[in-house]
């Protein structure tokens, strides 16, 4: 009898992934029937999910009532949290205890959580207002000490950022503007659309090995600024320049209400480091095929910037 994963965000970038990758695979589309959280399930992404044999289901992260009604029955869970839909850690952070209780509650057996480091903690406090990474370290903490069993995922740096982040300048010249150092910052790419899925889906065949919190890295490689760059320009064939601009500089062209929060996540990749330094080598180890690379993703994407 199949066992049954109940995915949140199923139309989204991470849970759809998720999906896309246990309906193509051959054993893991044998082991498991998939039921798809989403917030509307008319909307045509929901609807297409239904016609590929998913069971797609609302839930409120708010209720735990509906919470019970949506993980009824599940073996395994894939929870994201979307800290950007009320720009609250709060809120984020009981969503995922909610999460977390009634997987409790209801015997759920793998809990695969897309968390991210606590950036105040790993600063000593030096960088204190990222939030959408807090709160999701809050809540691995949180899912930790309710003893479900639980593995972690982390996403890497998204590269679909680049697809609004390279400018034009008037000569034709396309720019990437950070406030770090352009050779030592060091960013691990991730196409989150594509490889949330491969992910998960080696954490799902090294269920055993990995839902005792096991934290996986998800990205494709370190790359540097000027790497992103030499990159760009050699798939695209345009001239891309890397310039360092302060911080300051930085926040002027950002919405007020995210600059500081933007301005720290990127200090924080200089140092100590978006995963705070540590080697992809084990969790790449565990793939049955390579991630999208930063040269792939650009070549998959060439039109944005033509």
């Amino acid at each position: 009898m199949s066992k049954l994963i109940t995915v949140f965000g199923a139309t989204g970038n991470q849970g759809g992934s998720v999906i896309n990758h246990i309906l193509a695979d051959a054993l893991l589309s044998k082991e498991f029937k998939i039921r798809g959280i989403t917030r509307d399930t008319n909307k045509p992404a929901a609807q297409d999910l239904q016609q590929r044999g998913v069971e797609v289901v609302t839930a409120d992260l708010n209720s735990t009532s509906s919470l019970r009604t949506a993980l009824e029955g599940s073996h395994t869970v894939f929870l994201v949290t979307n800290y950007w839909e009320y720009f609250s850690k709060e809120t984020e952070l009981q969503q995922g205890k909610n999460v977390a209780d009634v997987s409790k509650e209801l015997g759920v057996q793998h809990l695969i959580f897309s968390s991210l480091i606590h950036v105040t903690d790993s600063t000593a406090g030096k960088l204190s207002h990222v939030p959408h990474f807090d709160g999701k370290a809050d809540i691995e903490k949180y899912i930790r000490a309710s003893g479900v069993p639980s593995t972690f995922v982390l996403a890497g740096y998204f590269m679909n950022n680049y697809l609004q982040m390279f400018r034009k300048g008037d000569d034709g010249t396309f720019q990437l503007f950070y406030p770090v150092d352009g050779a030592k910052a060091k960013f691990p790419l991730f196409d989150a659309a594509s490889d949330t899925g491969l992910f998960v889906k080696a954490v799902l065949k090294h269920a055993s090995e990995l839902n005792d919190g096991k934290q996986v890295l998800e990205a494709a490689g370190y790359y540097t600024a000027e790497e992103i760059v030499a990159t760009f320009s050699e798939v695209t064939g345009k001239k891309a320049v890397f310039v360092p601009v302060s911080g300051e500089q930085y926040k002027a062209v950002l919405p007020p209400a995210v600059a500081q929060e933007f301005l720290e996540n990127h200090l924080l990749i200089e140092e100590p480091g978006y995963f705070l330094g540590k080697s992809l080598d084990d969790s790449l180890k565990l793939l049955d095929e390579k991630p999208t690379s930063w040269a792939d993703y650009v070549k998959k994407n060439i039109s944005t910037w033509q």
